[in-house]
């Protein structure tokens, strides 16, 4: 499975899950005019779930032989460093269990 296929499998079911998820995207993009924008910074996940209670769960979606850079396992043990839940999932399940889903 590729990783933009497990994020999207995850997306679908923390969206089960009550809470709020969003799909990241970080680095730069370019408007049609081709004017540079900046997106979130290097490293950031690929997935910000907010369960019910307002608590931020950070999920870097990996395959099985994915490779987590160093910008995302700084921007990880950044966001556990103020309190947030972060980690990686390479799975649904794992996704899930990292953000206290599973009982």
């Amino acid at each position: 499975m590729s990783e933009s296929q497990l994020v999207n499998d995850i997306i679908r079911a923390l969206h089960g899950c009550g809470g709020a998820v969003y799909r990241t995207n970080a680095g730069q993009f370019f408007t049609r005019e081709g004017q540079p924008v900046k997106g979130l910074p290097r490293g950031f996940s690929d997935i910000l779930y907010i369960r019910d209670g307002g608590k931020a769960c950070f999920i870097e979606c990996k395959s099985p032989g994915g490779v987590v850079s160093p910008d995302q396992e700084k921007f990880l043990h950044d966001m556990r460093s103020i309190g947030a839940v972060a980690g990686v999932a390479r799975s649904i399940d794992d996704a899930l269990d990292l953000c206290g889903l599973i009982p």
